[in-house]
């Protein structure tokens, strides 16, 4: 982001002494990405933010994939993933289970209502949808206040952890890049700020309020990392709690952007996915579909025609309404449709001809574009329709 927020106690200038009460210096920490070259912030530490007592193995979720071969559009069913008996012990961060992956992001779904521990995840940005439920997510840079259909953006190595709140379990769709997630770049003028032809802007945007400052001894972060044989984990005990930091500014921390305060882009005919674009990372971009007035040429056709993503796999979590072009395909509010890259995919049978005329859509889906093949994770198969992909064809299988 580069939206400059300052939040708690900071100097009048960066990279001076800055002091408590009884004259004891704050620690400097500049969190930035891109080596120096792009946005960052400063954080003032009450203690030494490096200062760690142990370091031990993390076993992190299995995240092996299986390759979508032979090549079929795929329909996940992620509801049936979390029985009821298993909420009041998974959390949404070591209770993910993967849905899809390849080397750019990975997909995981996970449902629970128990508090995560301390989280870091240093191999990228986090972008992580709330289908359902509440919670507080506390970071290093504040909290954040969190309900359903928000997206929650948390920064590469931010440590924070999510804690639920009231008597129903939070469903999480978590988005995890090997990079640095951001707005479309044709949303920005050339300095950062939101153009008029976004559909969201700065005020839909919401960071911590204040500063978050615990103080606790030998605290342990969990770490999801890279080595040169993959994804791993590592547990890391700091002497001192990382919740100990008194302001920042800057233009990156975590924030919430609720689906609902996104605005549609309409047409008189039917517009592509790219105006329905809310974030881009490297090597997928994510989309959101909301409830909206449709074409309205008088020939119009509203839902989508059938088409063929040369480049990329499309991904779409269905977490709300009644989406049209899916009636009678099996898909309903927590689905999950995968349509490769070298397969034609569209609406299914009798949705064309149903949406004639047809002048609002009341639906909510998130979508996820790739441009590399994904493949398959332990959650994925373990909760596919395996009828999907013949449903366009009547249930035919030849």
């Amino acid at each position: 982001m580069a939206y400059y927020r300052r939040v708690g106690e900071v100097p009048p200038k960066r990279h001076t002494q800055h002091r408590d009460g009884g004259g004891r210096l704050y620690y400097e920490e500049l969190m930035g990405e891109e080596g120096f070259s792009s946005d960052s912030s400063l954080l003032y530490h009450r203690d030494i933010p490096s200062a760690i007592t142990d370091s031990r193995p993390w076993e992190i979720p299995d995240v092996a994939t299986t390759p979508n071969h032979p090549l079929k559009p795929r329909h996940l069913k992620l509801h049936d993933l979390f029985p009821k008996d298993v909420w009041a012990d998974t959390d949404v961060v070591t209770g993910r289970r993967l849905i899809l992956g390849n080397g750019d992001v990975r997909i995981s779904y996970a449902v629970g209502m128990a508090p995560s521990p301390l989280y870091r995840n240093a191999l990228g940005d986090e972008v992580v949808y709330v289908e359902s439920g509440a919670a507080t997510v506390e970071t290093v840079f504040g909290v954040l206040s969190v309900k359903e259909g928000d997206y929650v953006v948390i920064p590469m190595s931010t440590t924070h952890r999510w804690l639920p709140e009231g008597d129903e379990p939070l469903r999480a769709y978590a988005i995890e890049a090997n990079g640095h997630v951001a707005p479309p770049k044709r949303y920005l003028s050339r300095y950062g700020q939101f153009l008029e032809h976004a559909p969201y802007c700065e005020r839909d945007l919401h960071g911590p309020e204040e500063p978050l400052v615990v103080d606790e001894t030998d605290v342990e972060v969990f770490v999801k990392h890279r080595t040169s044989s993959g994804v791993v984990g590592t547990r890391l005990t700091y002497a001192r709690h990382p919740f100990d930091v008194v302001g920042w500014d800057g233009c990156l921390y975590p924030f919430t952007f609720n689906v609902h305060d996104f605005e549609p882009i309409t047409g008189r005919v039917h517009q592509p996915p790219p105006v329905h674009q809310v974030f881009e990372g490297p090597g997928f971009v994510v989309c959101n579909f909301v409830p909206r007035k449709v074409d309205y040429h008088p020939l119009a056709i509203p839902v989508p025609y059938y088409h063929s993503n040369v480049d990329s796999d499309e991904v779409m979590f269905y977490c709300g309404g009644d989406y049209e072009a899916r009636k009678g395909s099996g898909i309903g509010q927590g689905s999950v449709s995968v349509h490769p890259g070298g397969v034609a995919h569209g609406p299914q049978p009798g949705a064309y001809e149903r949406s004639i005329g047809v002048e609002f859509f009341d639906e909510l889906a998130v979508m996820v574009d790739t441009f590399r093949p994904l493949e398959l994770g332990e959650g994925g198969l373990a909760c596919e329709d395996s009828a999907y992909a013949w449903t366009w064809a009547g249930g035919r299988r030849s």
